[in-house]
């Protein structure tokens, strides 16, 4: 018996897709333009990829053409009128009327001596640009005679912190012509230029993360490079949902690619049923694992499937032609109605969970593989990072792992050093905390130092596998008297993570937003003998909870969840009140917060999401 993500299993029935050409490598542009101005050692190429007459896909390829390290770059240009950039992807963009500077992301600034590295955007209109400049020079590599662009200040300091303000403070850079003055920015944005070192941002939102960073300008008006960044969290806000060690607690949700046929759950609706408010992350399941390499799960529900204006969460109906349409864009539309949420693509599940035993023989070719995927320039901006569902490493479910107890630990480790320390890399991993069992198989806390955190897979415990029974709850927070199997509870896997060298913080509570139950079944309380699985909607044996709430209600608790038994069918689910009861667990154990599997098995109105949420507060 497997205490993995059964669940995932019931929806896994398509093949899988292969991996299609998705990526645009910049090396193949068409139409390079001549390089102008920028960086002394240092050059900058402009080439389009593409052109449908209305707009066009572009991108800069900066090159260190020197003999030392370049720590960061910023390229600058001019378009004409009517000419913009409308999305971008491995850079931040911003304008200020038709000029547009390009900084580098966290994890692409650092140039080696004879490296490169490219980003791309799309855009509107026809014009070329001109004008430009790298790191404040010119972007064939010469400089401005006798006078070279300022350094970067130092990385500001954060203080005076308030529910809606911050003071930022930075030792000065240095200009062999002197420094005029600072621009500032929030992110992406330059929200202040200012002469001195210090700037007091207002009007922020209590209980926020803000990042800042600052450049200098010279006499001359050459832009330097960018300092290093800080990241400030403003106080207050009502414990509502914010990420982060030390902050308010993680809520996290599945989205799954194919609930989109039968089920018709839509990234639409974690809008309309008030759910989007409630979250901090998003774990979209799943890609797949093969050849030892990251791929595709579905490329029609992923990124082909076209919407109408009614079901889009923009309420703008997609065109046939447009790069990216489906689940991924999508919740890009959800990204920008709320920003605060952070997307990480998940690869794997219980089906798709044999193919990571090849990813484990080459883990660096498995994180190339996996990064070239997640940061395709078409979707980019759309997730923060990547989740991996690796349910039994080096042992056995669907199929037997014999990678060996090191393997998920240099799987993540790869994973983290191609992703770097800015994105975020998680793993779902197993809840059995039995003596000998999938806890003990692999190195689960030495890995644990690669991830942002665990999601531990607290639910499936028991279930229909087991036709003749004995009944007994799929999701026990504790264990109780006759439960099947010793260590097969919520509250011994933490402990066991713990007792591994995992930090609490770095473990998230799972709850199933679904039942499992049995028929045949004579007795309310658990333990009583069955003749098989339960009917269900789409497969034997589970049922949504916003079916089970009205057509098998509650009948008792046992061990922190709920039982119904009704006729001879008897199921074992969560409602708003067990969750709420988890969630005091989760707080008093110090985790890190919580998710659940999967969105469609709630309410149309998230009653359970909601329970979690608040539960957390």
């Amino acid at each position: 018996m497997s205490t993995a993500c059964r669940t995932r299993t019931r929806f896994r029935s398509r093949a899988a897709a292969a991996l299609t050409a998705l990526t645009l490598p910049l090396a193949a542009l068409i139409g390079l333009a001549s390089p102008a101005q920028a960086a002394a050692s240092a050059t900058a190429t402009y080439a389009k990829s593409s052109d449908w007459g209305t707009g066009f896909g572009a991108g800069w390829t900066i090159k260190n053409t020197g003999t030392t390290t370049l720590s960061s770059w910023t390229v600058e240009w001019d378009y004409p009128s009517g000419t913009s950039v409308t999305s971008a992807w491995d850079a931040d963009v911003t304008s200020s009327g038709t000029h547009w500077t390009a900084k580098n992301k966290s994890y692409n600034g650092t140039l080696a001596p004879g490296a490169s590295v490219s980003f791309g955007f799309n855009g509107a209109g026809s014009g070329a640009p001109s004008g430009c400049k790298l790191n404040g020079g010119s972007c064939d590599g010469g400089s401005a005679p006798g006078d070279n662009p300022p350094s970067a200040p130092g990385t500001p300091t954060a203080g005076n912190v308030t529910d809606t303000g911050v003071t930022l403070s930075w030792s000065a850079a240095t200009d062999d012509k002197g420094v005029k003055n600072y621009d500032v920015y929030r992110g992406a944005a330059k929200i202040a230029t200012v002469t001195g070192t210090s700037y007091t941002d207002s009007g922020l939102t209590a209980g926020t993360t803000y990042t800042y960073s600052v450049t200098a300008r010279d006499t001359a008006d050459q832009t330097g490079p960018s300092s290093g960044s800080v990241t400030v969290t403003t106080t207050g806000g009502g414990g509502g949902p914010g990420p982060g060690p030390g902050g308010d607690k993680v809520r996290l949700g599945y989205f799954t690619d194919w609930g989109i046929y039968q089920r018709n759950y839509q990234v639409k609706n974690i809008v309309t049923s008030g759910s989007a408010s409630k979250l901090t992350h998003i774990n979209y399941a799943f890609g797949n694992v093969t050849n030892g390499q990251c791929a595709i799960g579905d490329a029609y529900a992923d990124y082909q499937k076209t919407y109408d204006a009614s079901s889009s969460v923009d309420g703008t109906a997609d065109t046939w032609d447009q790069p990216v349409a489906g689940n991924i864009n999508q919740l890009r539309e959800l990204k920008k109605k709320y920003p605060g949420i952070k997307i990480l693509w998940s690869f794997g599940g219980w089906t798709w969970s044999g193919g990571f035993g090849a990813a484990a023989a080459n883990p660096t070719a498995f994180a190339n593989s996996c990064y070239s995927l997640v940061k395709d320039p078409r979707w980019a901006d759309v997730f923060d990072g990547i989740d991996i569902d690796w349910e039994y490493p080096n042992a056995c479910g669907l199929s037997c792992d014999t990678s060996g107890p090191a393997a998920l630990k240099n799987v993540l480790a790869a994973l983290r050093s191609k992703f770097g320390s800015s994105a975020l890399v998680t793993a779902a991993v197993t809840a059995d905390g039995s003596a000998g069992g999938k806890m003990d198989a692999a190195d689960y806390g030495g890995a644990a130092q690669y991830v942002d955190w665990y999601n531990v897979m607290t639910y499936d415990f028991f279930g229909a596998w087991a036709a003749q029974g004995p009944t007994a709850p799929h999701s026990p927070l504790t264990s109780y008297n006759g439960i099947p199997i010793a260590g097969f509870n919520t509250d011994a896997a933490i402990q066991k993570y713990k007792s591994k060298g995992v930090p609490a913080s770095k473990l998230n509570l799972g709850i199933g937003f679904y039942g499992r139950g049995w028929t045949g079944v004579t007795q309310d309380a658990p333990g009583g003998t069955a003749t098989g699985p339960a009917p269900g909607t789409y497969e034997q044996g589970i049922e949504d909870y916003k079916v089970l709430k009205s057509a098998c209600p509650v009948t008792g608790t046992v061990a922190g969840t709920a039982y119904a038994h009704c006729g001879t069918n008897w199921w074992s689910y969560d409602t708003p009140s067990t969750i709420a009861g988890k969630m005091t667990y989760v707080k008093d154990q110090g985790l890190r917060g919580a998710f659940f599997w999967e969105f469609s098995g709630d309410t149309s109105n998230g009653e359970l999401l909601s329970a979690m949420s608040s539960g957390l507060n």
